[in-house]
């Protein structure tokens, strides 16, 4: 990933209560941003949102409007009642991506516990991971490989098949 396309930009949206009212720190946004410029990508946003489905909805909108690039969540796709991402997620995607999801589920044994989903929502993929620091970098690591090709197949970059 050497040039600057638009497909290789990347957004990190963090969702949690906690980390909204200054009560936790956002390691788990601050992980993935570094593991994604690390990656080649440029982060071009990080921001935070309360947990909940609305919440998580309203932010993928804004992220995502006019943004051709990857999406990242982080928290929230557990089983607490506030683990609303998912929800969230589902609401504003148009297509989804269950092969990205299972994948990253598979990563390790505690994944099987998440219940993030993956997606397509314009010109943007939509990943939630979970909000634990290993957890989101353990499972944007499972499917980093396939993500430059998902999304110049996303932008009709690559249409070689």
């Amino acid at each position: 990933m050497s040039d600057s396309l638009p497909s290789q930009q990347a957004k990190v949206l963090t969702c949690s209560d906690g980390v909204m009212h200054g009560t936790r720190d956002d390691k788990s946004g601050a992980a993935l941003v570094e593991h994604l410029t690390h990656a080649g990508f440029d982060v071009v946003e990080h921001r935070v949102t309360a947990d909940g489905t609305d919440n998580v909805a309203a932010a993928l909108i804004e992220m995502t409007d006019r943004f051709a690039g990857l999406v990242v969540s982080t928290g929230g796709t557990g089983f607490a009642p506030r683990d609303q991402t998912p929800e969230g997620t589902r609401s504003v995607i148009e297509r989804e991506a269950p092969g990205l999801a299972e994948a990253m589920r598979l990563c390790n044994p505690l994944g099987r516990l998440s219940r993030g989903l993956a997606g397509i929502r314009g010109n943007a993929i939509i990943v939630n991971t979970p909000g634990s620091t290993k957890g989101c970098v353990e499972q944007l690591d499972a499917i980093l490989d396939v993500l430059p090709h998902a999304l110049r197949l996303l932008h009709d970059a690559d249409n070689s098949h």
